[in-house]
């Protein structure tokens, strides 16, 4: 079967995943494509083949597959780049405003009948009040830890 994709590393190319690797700071994702890139390289002689370097690091062969790819058509600083994010993968539930109405509800007294506030009569009322359609005991308990608020 013909390979479609080969990595053939320069020494500087070498040097660069070496001094990677021997990071302390860097994370075992690149770590990994690091290694990826020197067990398939073809310079050094006969590299392993992608079934074998997924069963000696137990990483997955798209893995495998998409490190020599990408340092096949980008290069290597593409290749071992940290991919981000433009946008979280999920929208927040509570904004900032939503936020600060959660924040002054439980700082305020609670309701008649009840010694202090309890995330379920925080939660009901939230909902009663209509700061937010639906919500869970959850949220508002995050929501009152980021601002460093205990309810006891």
């Amino acid at each position: 079967m013909n390979k479609k994709y080969t990595v053939k590393l320069t020494k500087d190319e070498r040097t660069t995943i070496f001094i990677t690797i021997n990071d302390e700071k860097t994370p075992k994702t690149i770590r990994n494509r690091c290694n990826i890139l020197l067990l398939a390289d073809t310079s050094t002689g006969k590299p392993l083949t992608q079934k074998e370097i997924t069963t000696k690091y137990q990483i997955s062969d798209i893995c495998v597959y998409k490190t020599i790819k990408n340092y096949h058509q980008h290069g290597l600083e593409y290749t071992l780049r940290r991919r981000t994010h433009k946008t979280p993968p999920r929208k927040p539930i509570v904004n900032g405003e939503d936020e600060a109405r959660i924040v002054a509800l439980a700082c305020s007294k609670p309701p008649k009948g009840y010694a202090r506030w309890s995330l379920r009569l925080l939660t009901k009322n939230i909902i009663e009040l209509q700061i937010m359609p639906a919500i869970g005991r959850e949220t508002v308990r995050k929501t009152l830890k980021k601002q460093n608020i205990n309810l006891t």
